[in-house]
């Protein structure tokens, strides 16, 4: 009797182990698909050629991989239902996907719009009810508005501010903190000052970006990007201990 109890005990010693193992393989597993994706969230593609794709393809355009030109089609607009009722989503949007979730994108944007509304510039475009969109769009002769719209869920806000129509170049600066975003401006390149901070309830995972180009009215105009540039997120993390900021929470 006693034989049996310990060769019984040491099946159950062997099933245990043999279990244990299974767990550590399983682990393993595990472990390497959690170090792939994390991986695959590091890597730092190139805003190239290669590397984008088209929302709504125009007509005319040319892509290298240090310059792009987009002639811009009439009637084409991104706009969402808020204040004026409509939905406009038929402008072109030229992208690129990603699962880094922290970086910055910058290009320099070259235009001679004249009409109405006349805009291009940087672009998140998740679908047709979520993306952000920052440009300058022309008013008249003396002024045009360098501003930026975010949409959630359907509806699109409109921030924007005055700036002379004489300026007819802009560099854009986009950064990622995961589902939180963050656009400066620079007329030189160098120095750039901040536009705006937003988040996009559903701009957490793979995300795409990029350029795009708009003639709102029966217009059309040639929008000319340079200077594109990936690189480690410019947009510095905030600590509440290192600003002597008195956070309150409820």
């Amino acid at each position: 009797m006693q034989k049996e109890v310990i060769a019984l005990s040491i099946l159950m010693l062997a099933g245990g182990l043999v279990s244990c193992g299974g767990n550590q393989e399983q682990d393993k597993k595990e472990m390497k698909q959690e170090m792939t994706t994390e991986s695959n969230d590091t890597i730092m593609k190139k805003f190239t050629r290669e590397n984008l794709y088209w929302v709504r393809e125009p007509k005319r355009y040319s892509i290298t991989d240090s310059v792009i030109i987009i002639e811009t089609e009439p009637n084409t607009d991104l706009w969402q239902r808020t204040y004026y009722g409509f939905s406009n989503d038929n402008a072109p949007v030229l992208q690129m996907k990603t699962a880094r979730k922290y970086f910055s994108f910058t290009v320099k944007t070259s235009f001679n719009s004249s009409a109405l509304f006349d805009q291009c510039g940087i672009a998140i475009y998740l679908d047709s009810d979520n993306w952000m969109k920052a440009s300058i769009e022309y008013e008249n002769e003396e002024y045009q508005r360098l501003g930026s719209v975010v949409t959630n869920n359907g509806y699109s806000d409109w921030a924007t501010h005055d700036i002379p129509s004489s300026i007819r170049e802009m560099w854009y600066r986009l950064s990622r903190r995961e589902s939180d975003y963050y656009i400066e401006t620079s007329l030189d390149g160098i120095n750039f000052k901040q536009m705006r901070s937003f988040h996009l309830f559903h701009g957490d995972g793979e995300i795409s970006f990029g350029i795009y180009a708009a003639s709102p009215v029966n217009h059309s105009f040639t929008a000319k990007f340079t200077d594109m540039k990936m690189e480690d997120c410019k947009w510095e993390a905030w600590s509440s201990e290192e600003t002597g900021f008195n956070q309150t929470t409820k």
